[in-house]
């Protein structure tokens, strides 16, 4: 350890008896952490502690020149609390052993990452991850992502994201779990958990950052770091639940988000950042900014940087990424008098607690251990749990004839421009991602099959006619354009279709269609991938088309026209083997959607939970009903519900029954559900709980999610499954912000989807 602060830490292990560091969990652990920062503080100067504030990016940084880099002499110089998306052991290494051991206070670094679906073992894309609906899968997902993660050096992860979006014009939603703020709630746990395990205790486990904070899901027309404006009653009701249950598991820290939140930017807002993070939901981590947020204020149309650096700090913001708004002005506003010391001396002291949370200042090289980097990552058994969960992603919208599974034997005819490349399959946000490493979808039928049945692979089209788009949407290395004409590969694609027994369509978005400035305003399969599907329809065989994207895309036509339609998503470095298990019938599909699939961008929002509206459309009636909240031309409901997704075997649902239809303040109702396998398949079915308050003292939604299960029914087999509905299920934020639930007329409803369900009515006395 750095004789500097060998001192430091030794006193504190004195004093606790532990050999490893672990969060505080008790008063007394927390006393010696705080008297060891104290004395640390102490010995700091100014500028060492805006330099704890102070998160730039790493540039590129080769081993062994490291203290030549840019970074290497800002760290050396004490003026770095951390940086981030640097890939390699040996590399992280050599940083952490600068800021220990040549720097005059030897403070440890952060080193974080976006690992936001995986290390070099990717799980699928967050939003397909929703689509599991599986709680235990979700976690060890991130679980695997920490294990490789920290054998690479990495110590905290910008992850999980948990904004809610009903808008699928915003790429980003890629990066949710989607609509609802219940089920985005549960999975923000299970993420949170994963990363940071036992209190972060071990060297596998990590910082989790919760981001984006707040409402950054809610960005007017879908268009990325747009303005969001709600009512504080959305707020607390569908968009902040995420964000609080990630901070009530435990969550280490927390990423504030690009957009303004009642006129003020989310990094410098007060109310925001310290009113509701930290004083109603006590959150005693430390807050960042997202890359460069503080130098954006200005463009806001608000102050400069030296003015909003000063507000960001007195918001509660203590971490600056790559704005460089604390470093180089907080000092100037100290000798001015617009900052106070006390409100740097805060700062400064929940980032290091973070880092002795870390057991950094125990073992600055906690996590750099270069053997460990050999053996952890993309393991055997990381891939198969990888490829285990993606294939529980995928939805199944359309299964006319029983298309799927295809049998192993003939021909199988394979086109499509997603259906060669291997780059592509992991998704966005797949920054340690080794694409060599990866199959493509063709490789994975070729092995699926071996020799049963023989593969013909054509391209058949570019993803996008203009050349220049699909450069926008291949970005990270992805290329993938064909330099043949339109004709040419649909030729090429006409002949293996003709040659076929069935046809398998790999299409859809690149993996860059979505993500980060991703926004799209036109989410139909592009024109030139259309043509190729329609002249494969043409030609009378069988079609499933495997749709990959990072959001909900417009599919009405499709869905009128092709007769099976798997959803893929973005499944991860092992989406390949994940596809052909279930196109092959190895695995049953169950994934069920977690985000409404619109009729067409004209009717986006479109969400289950809405309102109901005085003027409701009456729903026995599908025709245009004058002087009712409608459309001329498409249905109120989504094409695709919320929810829903089809099985290669089929589910009955019966015996809805609840065991009393009054409640009170302090007992609890059981509705229970039988869920019968009538199919000859075994079979995950995720059977699901709605409610509706029918008559508050604020209009409520139609209905909302509360409880859910995945069950395994082999063929004939039968479960219940119950719900127990207790007063808490029912409470939401009244005007006023109160946290109640209101005696009246409720309605409970359980089915496979938002749309089928059964309904019985109770009150709440």
């Amino acid at each position: 350890m750095n004789k500097k602060i060998i001192g430091l830490a030794a006193a504190s292990l004195l004093v606790s008896g532990a050999a490893s560091a672990a969060i505080p969990a008790n008063d007394a652990e927390k006393a010696r952490m705080d008297a060891f920062i104290t004395e640390l503080m102490g010995k700091m100067t100014i500028d060492e502690k805006l330099g704890q504030l102070n998160l730039p990016p790493s540039d590129d940084i080769v081993t062994g020149q490291a203290i030549d880099s840019n970074i290497g002499a800002a760290v050396a110089a004490g003026k770095v609390g951390g940086t981030f998306n640097i890939k390699g052991a040996a590399k992280i290494r050599e940083l952490q052993r600068i800021a220990v051991e040549e720097s005059r206070l030897g403070i440890p670094l952060l080193l974080g990452m976006d690992v936001i679906h995986g290390y070099e073992t990717v799980f699928p894309i967050p939003l397909a991850l929703s689509c599991s609906w599986d709680m235990d899968a979700i976690e060890r997902s991130a679980r695997v992502a920490a294990v490789e993660a920290s054998a690479a050096g990495v110590n905290w992860t910008f992850s999980p994201m948990v904004d809610i979006s009903r808008d699928p014009r915003w790429g980003r939603m890629a990066e949710g779990a989607g609509e609802d703020p219940y089920l985005g709630s549960q999975i923000a746990r299970a993420m949170v958990r994963g990363y940071q395990g036992d209190n972060l205790r071990n060297n596998d486990e990590i910082m989790a950052c919760v981001k984006h904070f707040a409402l950054y899901g809610a960005s007017e027309a879908g268009r990325d770091y747009n303005t969001v404006d709600m009512s504080r009653y959305r707020m607390y009701n569908e968009y902040f639940e995420p964000y609080r249950a990630a901070v009530d598991e435990g969550a280490a820290s927390v990423m504030t988000s690009f957009n303004l939140v009642d006129g003020i930017p989310a990094t410098e807002n007060k109310w925001l950042v310290d009113d509701v993070l930290r004083r109603q939901w006590n959150f005693d981590g430390f807050v960042v900014t997202d890359y460069g947020s503080i130098g954006e204020v200005a463009v806001h149309g608000l102050e400069k940087l030296p003015e909003a650096s000063a507000r960001a700090l007195d918001a509660g913001t203590d971490m600056d990424m790559c704005s460089f708004g604390f470093i180089g002005t907080l000092k100037e506003g100290l000798d001015k008098g617009t900052v106070k010391m006390e409100t740097i001396d805060r700062a400064v002291r929940r980032i290091l607690e973070a880092k002795y949370k870390l057991g950094l200042f125990e073992n600055p090289y906690k996590y750099n251990d270069v053997k460990r980097e050999k053996t952890h990552i993309y393991t055997p058994g990381h891939r198969a749990e990888a490829r285990a969960t993606a294939a529980k992603t995928f939805v199944l919208l359309k299964n006319d004839g029983k298309i799927l599974p295809i049998a192993k034997k003939g021909k199988i005819a394979l086109v499509g421009p997603m259906a060669n490349t291997a780059a592509n399959m992991p998704g966005t946000w797949s920054v340690a991602a080794d694409f060599s490493k990866y199959k493509t979808l063709r490789q994975g039928f070729e092995d699926a099959v071996k020799g049963r049945a023989e593969i013909l692979y054509a391209k058949g089209s570019n993803i996008e006619e203009d050349p220049a788009l699909e450069a926008a949407v291949s970005a990270f290395g992805r290329d993938m354009r064909d330099s043949r004409s339109e004709a040419e590969m649909l030729e090429e694609a006409l002949k293996v279709a003709a040659e076929a027994d069935v046809i398998v369509a790999a299409m859809g978005e690149a993996s860059e269609h979505s993500g980060e400035s991703s926004s799209r305003s036109v989410l139909t399969l592009p024109a030139t991938q259309k043509r190729l599907m329609e002249a494969l329809l043409a030609t009378g065989k069988p079609v499933v088309m495997l749709n990959f994207s990072g959001r909900p895309t417009v599919m009405e036509w499709e869905s009128r026209n092709v007769p099976a339609i798997l959803n893929v998503w973005f499944g991860g470095s092992e989406a390949a083997d994940a596809i052909t298990d279930v196109v092959f019938g190895d695995v049953n599909p169950s994934g069920k959607l977690t985000a409404s699939m619109p009729y067409n961008e004209g009717q986006i929002p479109v969400y289950y939970n809405h309102f109901n509206t005085g003027r409701p459309k009456n729903p026995a009636n599908p025709a245009y009903q004058k002087f009712s909240s409608n459309y001329f031309e498409i249905p109120n409901k989504p094409l695709y519900p919320f929810g829903y997704g089809l099985s290669y075997t089929d589910f009955e649902y019966s015996d809805f029954r609840l065991d009393k239809d009054t409640l009170g303040k302090d007992g609890a109702i059981t509705a229970s559900v039988t869920v019968r396998n009538t199919g000859d398949r075994s079979g995950d079915e995720i059977v699901q709980f709605y409610i509706r308050d029918v008559a508050g003292s604020m209009a409520r939604p139609v209905k909302e999610l509360k409880h859910f299960e995945r069950i395994s029914l082999a063929p004939g087999e039968s479960r219940t499954v119950n719900f127990r509905i207790t007063p808490e299920a029912l409470k939401f934020y009244n005007y006023n912000l109160d946290f109640v639930a209101e005696p009246g007329e409720f309605r409970v409803m359980a089915g496979p989807d938002s749309e089928r369900l059964s309904e019985l009515p109770f009150t709440l006395d």
